[in-house]
């Protein structure tokens, strides 16, 4: 999917958006992200080479055990705002009331909780790398609607590529709250280099391996974030938006661990 610069924020008073398009302002540029870009292209292209039978035997698990389609893909903000496709591995059931399929806890498979905690699921968004849409290390990319409702600060997490690794997911994951998770984010475009790259991957490692802050607390995935004033913390949820409360009586709406919405 080609690239569309999102449209202007409509903030709450005193939020404001990412800065969009690609004539953005040049200042926010480091020597480093040229380099950065030419890693991140031999990083992908070694790991979907590479790991070629790794995805081909994931795909056919996730066939098997959730159907068709394989990939999860949904639309998100990256770079300036500018929207792009993320495309990871199916970890949940479509929703079917009928069938007790309704919240994320339920549709949820065990094979979707492996791919999870394993970050398997997370290994399609690659090509998402290799296209030029994400970094392997970055902040992750959230919904879209998100952007309306981050503050001045907050929205300067979009002045680089999104990633599928960041500061963010070594300092906790899902078990962060969202104040300190775009803070993280931010810390990472004023400092990001080689060396902390090099650390974050390093440390991601470990993080996937011990298993550390898969989902956040009292949520299968994760918690909506609804703006930065105080308010009850709504579970995400692997699945299209609802439109009421009655349409979907979870309360949940966004899925990812720390992306996806639909799967």
């Amino acid at each position: 999917m080609s690239k569309v610069a999102a449209p202007a924020a409509q903030p709450r008073a005193g939020a404001a958006g990412p800065v969009t398009g690609r004539d953005a302002d040049p200042s926010t540029r480091r020597p480093y992200d040229r380099c950065k870009r030419v890693l991140d292209v031999l990083g992908a292209l070694v790991v979907l080479t590479l790991g070629a039978p790794l995805l081909v035997l994931v795909a056919l698990l996730v066939l098997v055990t959730h159907g068709r389609p394989v990939l999860f893909r949904h639309t998100r903000p990256g770079l300036h705002g500018e929207l792009f496709d993320v495309v990871k591995f199916r970890t949940m059931r479509h929703p079917d009331p009928e069938r007790g399929l309704v919240t994320d806890a339920q549709r949820l498979t065990r094979v979707g909780r492996w791919l999870r905690a394993s970050s398997l699921d997370e290994l399609p968004e690659f090509w998402n790398v290799l296209r030029g849409e994400m970094s392997v290390v970055g902040p992750r990319p959230h919904l879209v609607r998100y952007l309306a409702l981050y503050t001045p600060e907050q929205a300067r997490r979009h002045e680089v590529r999104p990633g599928i690794t960041g500061l963010a997911q070594v300092r906790g994951r899902n078990a962060l709250d969202w104040e300190a998770k775009f803070a993280s984010d931010v810390e990472y475009v004023d400092r990001r280099s080689f060396l902390l790259d090099l650390r974050i991957l390093l440390t991601t490692v470990r993080v996937v391996l011990t298993r550390e802050g898969i989902s956040a607390p009292g949520a299968a995935t994760w918690h909506e974030f609804t703006g930065n004033a105080p308010s009850a913390a709504t579970p995400a949820a692997e699945g299209p938006a609802p439109t009421s409360a009655a349409a979907h009586p979870s309360g949940s709406s966004a899925d990812d661990r720390d992306v996806v919405q639909r799967r």
